[in-house]
């Protein structure tokens, strides 16, 4: 265990531990809250999107917009690799769901689904050779279902589909547009009942760090200390975790080496960013770095007071009303020798997964930037890594909020290294 924060780590482990309850971490039989408001909410949101673009009607792929429009699941990693399960969405109308395989028993009850269907699978390791004679089966029942609930409206959004589906699709005379962007500004904005279960996923990801900080000692490898968070996050109800990001010594600089055997040595920086899906399938998205078995050296604390300042910054500038590109503008400047080394984005949207919107450096503005307005209800990772360019170690935080009319609320409330300032 770390010399220098034996007792700091004791208060922050009763932190998190005083979290989890509160939030009901411990126990997952009974949710927090209605979740058929959930449901209703989130496919309402989707059909207003719908409607402001005047589209007839929606075909999303991606799983996690699937689980987003009615909450049924069905091995949503394996099914992500194929268009093997599927949700249409009419504006004004019903919605159907074309799973893997004929197992209605999995949205029964589901206010949601108002259909349930096999898919006619056309992705190539299931279809070979046939897959576009299977392709073209699929398309007639969509086009047959734009005929009958899209009220004369030919436009389709669809997010992800390969070229052989639209093909397909536009056969038939229907009109493919983005559907991408329909869900992502539909998820934008959490309601209530939302934001409860997103802290949900906080606390028991918030118990899983303060279970890896346990084990954290010199000789454990990256990959072990990875697999508490994980172990945590499925004992207490959590899905999945969607990224490998934990990494020691000169391994965290610059950033993105995923966990490896390497085995963490003392005075060793570690920094992670956990990407974990939690209970309901809400994101808890937080980064940490912390010292092996060591107080941590003087240019790890100028790094981490570095990280610590850009998130502080950041946050500040953040409430309702203000547009995306003041706050790239306003951004804190990263110093010279760490601009390299940047983090990708400055903070980015989060729900069931990363989502719109993304902010970019003032630096990338230019190439990369685009405009839009800060509002009440979008939660937000703001994220900061520091590495000096050819430095040993680099410092990863990132925290997540809420936007509100006056600025955000805190949701994640794992302890920062204070004591290193």
């Amino acid at each position: 265990m770390p010399i220098q924060s034996v007792a700091s780590q004791t208060v922050a482990k009763r932190s998190v531990a005083n979290r989890a309850r509160q939030h009901g971490a411990m126990e997952y039989s009974e949710p927090p809250v209605d979740l058929d408001q959930v449901r209703l909410y989130r496919l309402g949101r989707i059909r207003e999107e719908l409607k402001k673009r005047d589209y007839g009607a929606a075909l999303f792929f991606n799983q996690i917009t699937t689980r987003y429009a009615c909450d049924a699941t069905n091995m949503q990693v394996w099914c992500s690799h194929y268009e093997t399960r599927c949700l249409f969405v009419a504006a004004d109308g019903p919605t159907v769901l074309f799973d893997y395989a004929n197992h209605p028993h999995l949205a029964e009850g589901l206010p949601t689904v108002d259909e349930y269907r096999a898919i006619t699978g056309f992705y190539y390791f299931t279809a070979g050779p046939r897959a576009e004679e299977r392709a073209l089966l699929f398309a007639d029942q969509i086009a047959d279902l734009m005929a009958k609930h899209g009220a004369g409206n030919r436009r389709l959004a669809v997010d992800h589909l390969s070229h052989l589906g639209v093909d397909a699709i536009r056969a038939h005379g229907i009109e493919v547009v983005n559907g991408e962007e329909v869900a992502e500004q539909a998820r934008a904005i959490k309601s209530p009942e939302e934001l409860q279960l997103m802290r949900a996923s906080i606390a028991v990801c918030e118990t899983a760090m303060a279970d890896m900080r346990a084990a954290l000692e010199p000789g454990i490898t990256e990959n072990a200390l990875w697999a508490k968070l994980h172990e945590t996050n499925i004992r207490l109800g959590g899905e999945w975790i969607e990224t490998r990001l934990l990494s020691s010594g000169p391994r965290t600089n610059p950033w993105f080496r995923e966990c490896s055997m390497r085995p963490i040595e003392a005075g060793d920086l570690v920094s992670f960013d956990t990407d974990l899906i939690g209970p309901y399938g809400y994101c808890a998205d937080i980064s940490r770095a912390w010292v092996c078995g060591a107080k941590p050296s003087d240019e790890q604390r100028r790094l981490y007071a570095l990280a610590y300042e850009q998130i502080q910054h950041n946050k500040s500038l953040l409430k309702a009303g203000r547009t995306f590109r003041e706050v790239s503008e306003q951004a804190w400047p990263i110093p010279e020798d760490c601009l390299s080394n940047r983090y990708g984005s400055l903070m980015h949207g989060v729900g069931l997964a990363d989502e719109y919107p993304s902010f970019k450096h003032w630096v990338d503005y230019p190439a990369r930037g685009y405009d839009g307005v800060l509002e009440a209800g979008m939660t937000l990772c703001v994220e900061s890594f520091i590495g000096v360019e050819g430095g040993r170690e680099g410092v990863k935080l990132e925290e997540q909020v809420l936007v509100t009319e006056d600025g955000i609320e805190q949701l994640s409330g794992y302890p920062l290294e204070e004591d290193w300032l």
